[in-house]
This record gives C-alpha cells, structure tokens and sequence, in this order.
C-alpha cells in the first residue's frame, strides 16, 4: 500500500525578504543595551544618550576628540619595548609584544606628541589600553618622561590620558623605575611654572597611580571610570570588610577629595582650553613653524633605553 508512504503534507517555505537594514547601522550599548544608530552614537562620542556610558575609546580617537584638526604631530613612535629580563610565562614576552602590536595597530601603549587646543599648543600623551591593557613598561616611561621634557623646553603645559591596569610585571624593576622617573620630571615642570594635566578615564591603576596618574596641577575623569592602586576585591580581602556603593568610581573620588573634576567627554575639550587659558597659556603666532622633534632623553632614561639592545 504505497498510498501509506507518500507525504501528505508539502512544507511551505516563507518567501525571502532581503533586509532594508544596511549591515554596520546600528550598535547596542555595552551597559543598558540600548539600540542606537551608528551615526549618533559617533555624533556623542561613543557615549550612550539614554544611561550615559562612556564607551571605552582608542588613543588615536581620544587625540582626533581632543585636540584641533590636523594639529597633532607624533614623537618617539618608534620607540619599542625588547625583553630585558627574558621573560617567559606561557610563551616568551617578544610573542606578547608582537601579538600586542599587532591586535593594536601601536608600538606601545601610549601615543605621544604635540598639538594644539583652540589654537593654545601643549605636550600631550595618551595611553592605548588594546596594548597589554596599558600596561607601564620603560617605553611607556620614557616616552611619558619625553613628553614632559618637550613641554619643559618649549614651555607649554603638558597633558597625559591615563588608561592603564598598572606596571608591566614582564619588566620587572625597569618597569617600577618608570615612577620615580615620570615623578621627578613633573616636579621639574611644577618648578618651571607649567601646568601639567591629567585625565583619568576607565580604567586607571596601580603603577600610574602612583606616579604621573596622581599628580596633576588638575585632574580630570571621564563619569563611572575605575580610578585606584589596587583593584575592590583585593582590597576587600584584605581588610575583611564590604567596601560602600561606588567605590573608587570617579564620582566617589571626587566627593573625597582626589578628582577635581568628573566630565562627560563633549565637555572635555571646552574645559582643558580654559584651563589652559586659566594658567597663561597663549594661541600659536602664524609665524611659528614646527618644532623640531626631539630624541633626547635623561641621561639615565637613556642609558637605560640602550643597554636592552635591539
């Protein structure tokens, strides 16, 4: 009885609608999950209209948010970190900074130079948390304390974005030295009378918290940004207790004392022009020409720098 084995349903398929929707056009914030367009959320910089999350940006983004069009000039790109104590842990740390550099698109986790905001020229360096989470190596020190040189010898303020999960523990005492070295070199510009500025964005520890992250004339965060030396669960499991809501979120540093200001991203550049205003800071002259670029370090930063070799 053949009858018993022929289907006696067709399967009907539903008619294929190609979607309106160009792919890329709309994005999902990280924290409420509110859809946006791709448009606005580039519009407000990466941060969310409806809760606010400041989306966590590049350096070369954070410069093109910062500073006047095509005014940035970059120094010491080609500074590379080698492997002066050898280290291996699940491969050898010259794979890290390969693998690093190459999902980074940087040398290094920080991007330094000079520019101009509203006209007004300043030393700035910006740290890149893609490379090794921004980890403080001796680059990253060396070129921090370059940065601070340039804006002693040409006599502008100098402003460093932090954006860092600490030292770089591959480096060992090389790596810690990168403190007293950037600490010092702030306290010659403090000495010169040269404002120095920083901002705290999501996330700033340990290493540069105790250095050049702790230490500017004003400090500045992004809103909800992690700001401290170790992170809340350490700290809980050390003193035995439960920390209080918001703590070391930039909100709660500043209410004790430590932040001066917590500001959205579009206020940031406003607010760094008239502080730069504040402190006598005056527009470049059409007549000034391009400094040339400095490779000079301290005597110690550089005999340091060539001991590791190529």
């Amino acid at each position: 009885m053949t009858w018993f084995r022929k289907r006696k349903f067709t399967t009907l398929r539903p008619p294929s609608q190609r979607s309106r929707i160009p792919e890329g056009m709309w994005l999902k914030c990280s924290n409420c999950l509110e859809i946006i367009t791709n448009k606005d959320w580039e519009e407000n910089l990466k941060v969310c209209p409806r809760c606010g999350h400041h989306e966590r940006i590049g350096a070369r983004e954070r410069i093109r948010q910062l500073v006047d069009p095509g005014s940035f000039e970059e120094y010491d790109a080609g500074l590379v970190s080698t492997d002066p104590l050898q280290f291996v842990d699940l491969k050898p740390y010259r794979e890290h900074i390969e693998e690093s550099r190459r999902k980074s698109g940087e040398n290094d986790a920080i991007v330094c130079g000079m520019g101009r905001i509203e006209t007004m020229p300043l030393s700035l360096g910006v740290m890149e948390f893609a490379f090794r989470g921004g980890s403080m190596g001796s680059v990253v020190g060396e070129k921090v304390a370059r940065t601070l040189e340039r804006g002693l010898e040409h006599r502008v303020p100098v402003l460093i974005v932090c954006a860092s999960g600490g030292a770089r523990m591959q480096e060992g005492i090389l790596s810690l030295m990168q403190l007293a070295k950037t600490s010092a070199l702030i306290a010659r510009l403090g000495q010169a009378g040269l404002p120095y500025f920083v901002l705290l964005t999501h996330p700033s520890y340990a290493g540069i918290m105790a250095s050049f992250g702790s230490l500017g004339d004003v400090i500045l965060a992004e809103p909800e940004a992690l700001i401290g030396f170790a992170g809340p669960r350490v700290i809980e499991q050390t003193i035995k207790q439960i920390l209080p809501p918001g703590f070391q979120k930039s909100e709660f540093v500043q209410e004790h004392g430590f932040v001066d200001l917590v500001l959205p991203r579009k206020e940031l550049r406003p607010t760094l022009a008239r502080l730069m205003r504040f402190f006598g800071s005056e527009p470049a002259t059409a007549s000034e020409t391009r400094p040339a670029e400095t490779e000079r370090a301290s005597e110690n930063s550089a005999r340091i720098i060539e001991s590791f070799g190529p």
